[in-house]
Protein backbone atom coordinates (compact mmCIF):
# COMPACT_ATOMS: atom_id res chain seq x y z
CA UNK A 1 0.00 0.00 0.00
CA UNK A 2 1.35 3.42 -0.92
CA UNK A 3 1.35 6.67 0.94
CA UNK A 4 -1.91 8.00 -0.52
CA UNK A 5 -3.68 4.75 0.37
CA UNK A 6 -2.26 4.91 3.91
CA UNK A 7 -3.44 8.50 4.30
CA UNK A 8 -6.93 7.67 3.04
CA UNK A 9 -7.17 4.79 5.52
CA UNK A 10 -6.44 7.24 8.36
CA UNK A 11 -9.34 9.59 7.57
CA UNK A 12 -12.86 9.56 8.96
CA UNK A 13 -15.24 7.89 6.47
CA UNK A 14 -16.94 11.13 5.34
CA UNK A 15 -13.67 12.93 4.73
CA UNK A 16 -12.18 9.79 3.16
CA UNK A 17 -14.97 9.69 0.57
CA UNK A 18 -14.40 13.31 -0.47
CA UNK A 19 -10.59 13.09 -0.58
CA UNK A 20 -10.63 9.67 -2.28
CA UNK A 21 -12.98 11.01 -4.95
CA UNK A 22 -10.46 13.69 -5.90
CA UNK A 23 -7.72 11.08 -6.18
CA UNK A 24 -10.04 8.78 -8.18
CA UNK A 25 -10.78 11.52 -10.70
CA UNK A 26 -7.05 12.26 -11.02
CA UNK A 27 -6.24 8.57 -11.56
CA UNK A 28 -9.00 8.25 -14.18
CA UNK A 29 -7.71 11.32 -16.03
CA UNK A 30 -4.08 10.21 -15.83
CA UNK A 31 -3.81 6.45 -15.26
CA UNK A 32 0.00 6.35 -15.11
CA UNK A 33 0.33 8.36 -11.89
CA UNK A 34 2.19 6.82 -8.97
CA UNK A 35 2.00 7.29 -5.23
CA UNK A 36 4.75 9.14 -3.43
CA UNK A 37 5.34 12.07 -1.11
CA UNK A 38 6.24 15.69 -1.62
CA UNK A 39 6.79 18.33 1.04
CA UNK A 40 5.91 15.64 3.57
CA UNK A 41 2.45 15.08 2.08
CA UNK A 42 1.17 11.91 0.46
CA UNK A 43 0.90 12.75 -3.22
CA UNK A 44 0.40 11.42 -6.68
CA UNK A 45 3.37 11.87 -8.98
CA UNK A 46 3.64 12.06 -12.74
CA UNK A 47 6.90 11.42 -14.58
CA UNK A 48 8.72 11.57 -11.25
CA UNK A 49 7.33 15.02 -10.35
CA UNK A 50 4.77 15.84 -7.68
CA UNK A 51 1.38 16.22 -9.33
CA UNK A 52 -1.18 16.69 -6.57
CA UNK A 53 -1.80 16.17 -2.86
CA UNK A 54 -5.15 16.38 -1.12
CA UNK A 55 -5.22 16.87 2.64
CA UNK A 56 -7.93 17.27 5.25
CA UNK A 57 -7.15 20.08 7.66
CA UNK A 58 -9.12 21.27 10.66
CA UNK A 59 -10.97 23.91 8.63
CA UNK A 60 -11.08 22.62 5.04
CA UNK A 61 -9.79 20.20 2.45
CA UNK A 62 -6.76 21.51 0.62
CA UNK A 63 -5.56 20.61 -2.83
CA UNK A 64 -1.87 21.20 -3.39
CA UNK A 65 -0.82 21.08 -7.05
CA UNK A 66 2.82 21.89 -6.17
CA UNK A 67 2.62 25.06 -8.23
CA UNK A 68 1.89 28.71 -7.61
CA UNK A 69 0.54 29.07 -11.16
CA UNK A 70 -2.05 26.27 -11.17
CA UNK A 71 -4.42 27.76 -8.54
CA UNK A 72 -4.44 31.05 -10.45
CA UNK A 73 -5.24 29.27 -13.72
CA UNK A 74 -8.06 27.31 -12.07
CA UNK A 75 -9.39 30.43 -10.29
CA UNK A 76 -9.70 32.22 -13.63
CA UNK A 77 -11.67 29.31 -15.05
CA UNK A 78 -14.01 28.96 -12.06
CA UNK A 79 -15.41 32.46 -11.94
CA UNK A 80 -18.76 30.85 -12.82
CA UNK A 81 -21.53 31.62 -10.32
CA UNK A 82 -22.58 27.95 -10.34
CA UNK A 83 -19.14 26.84 -9.12
CA UNK A 84 -18.82 25.90 -5.43
CA UNK A 85 -17.18 28.35 -3.06
CA UNK A 86 -13.46 27.80 -3.47
CA UNK A 87 -10.63 29.64 -1.81
CA UNK A 88 -7.44 30.14 -3.73
CA UNK A 89 -4.05 30.97 -2.35
CA UNK A 90 -0.58 30.65 -3.76
CA UNK A 91 -0.12 26.92 -4.20
CA UNK A 92 -3.44 25.89 -2.60
CA UNK A 93 -7.08 25.42 -3.51
CA UNK A 94 -9.39 25.00 -0.52
CA UNK A 95 -12.96 23.78 -0.28
CA UNK A 96 -15.39 22.47 2.31
CA UNK A 97 -16.22 18.75 2.42
CA UNK A 98 -19.93 19.55 2.06
CA UNK A 99 -19.30 21.31 -1.25
CA UNK A 100 -16.80 19.11 -3.07
CA UNK A 101 -15.05 20.15 -6.24
CA UNK A 102 -16.73 19.36 -9.53
CA UNK A 103 -14.89 16.70 -11.50
CA UNK A 104 -14.20 19.18 -14.30
CA UNK A 105 -12.38 21.45 -11.83
CA UNK A 106 -10.24 18.53 -10.66
CA UNK A 107 -9.44 17.68 -14.29
CA UNK A 108 -8.52 21.33 -14.93
CA UNK A 109 -6.08 21.24 -12.00
CA UNK A 110 -4.51 18.06 -13.35
CA UNK A 111 -4.29 19.40 -16.90
CA UNK A 112 -2.63 22.63 -15.75
CA UNK A 113 -0.09 20.78 -13.59
CA UNK A 114 0.67 18.17 -16.27
CA UNK A 115 1.29 21.02 -18.73
CA UNK A 116 3.87 22.45 -16.30
CA UNK A 117 5.55 19.11 -15.80
CA UNK A 118 5.79 18.55 -19.54
CA UNK A 119 6.89 22.13 -20.25
CA UNK A 120 8.83 23.58 -17.29
CA UNK A 121 8.97 26.99 -19.00
CA UNK A 122 5.33 27.45 -17.98
CA UNK A 123 6.47 27.73 -14.36
CA UNK A 124 8.60 30.75 -15.11
CA UNK A 125 6.96 34.13 -14.75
Amino acid sequence: MGTVDDYLASLDPGDRAVVAHVYDVVRAALPDVEQGTSYGMPALTYRGKALIAVMRTKKHIGIYPFSGRVPAVVAEGSADAAAPALEFDKGTIRFQPGTPLPDETIRAIVAARVAEIEDPSLRKR
